[in-house]
């Protein structure tokens, strides 16, 4: 193999992560608890928090909806990272290169 065929074949796959890392960014996902939705996009920013808890939250309720707030976070955090990891996966460590 040439170095041009290398170099070739290098380029193909920056661009190949390039897109799907491009489709995971652009992408939103939701997590949720029990009082609270989350929903974040693929660069694991913040788009829409919505408290669903119906009832009046009582200062004894504040820890609980901190750790309910924490929970969603979490899960929509956890759904970007195995969607990386399923979509990036067969380039190893090559999508921190790029």
């Amino acid at each position: 193999m040439n170095i041009q065929t290398l170099m070739a074949q290098a380029q193909r796959v920056q661009k190949e992560i390039t897109k799907k890392k491009d489709a995971i960014e652009s992408s939103t996902f939701e997590g949720k608890s029990e009082w609270v939705t989350v929903t974040m996009n693929g660069k694991k920013e913040i788009l829409d928090l919505k408290i669903t808890y119906t009832g009046t939250i009582e200062n004894d309720d504040k820890e609980a909806l901190e750790d309910m707030i924490k929970i969603a976070i979490n899960a929509a955090t956890a759904e970007i990272d195995k969607r990386f990891d399923t979509e990036m996966g067969a380039y190893g460590n090559l999508g921190s290169i790029f």
